[in-house]
């Protein structure tokens, strides 16, 4: 019973998986970010190219 109580104390105090929990979070919200900037980029350029395009032709 001491054993199982100590192994319940040590996973309390450890902190380990917290900051891992916490940087995949952060990780998970940058991706979200990147993703959408660079979908937002992608219009714009993809906009910019059409009026180019329809500027040039004939």
């Amino acid at each position: 019973m001491t054993k199982v109580l100590n192994l319940a104390k040590r996973f309390v105090a450890d902190e380990d998986g917290t900051a891992l929990i916490e940087y995949t979070v952060l990780l998970g919200t940058m991706l979200v970010a990147t993703i959408a900037i660079i979908a937002s980029v992608g219009n714009l350029v993809n906009a910019k190219w059409t009026t180019l395009a329809n500027a040039v032709s004939p």
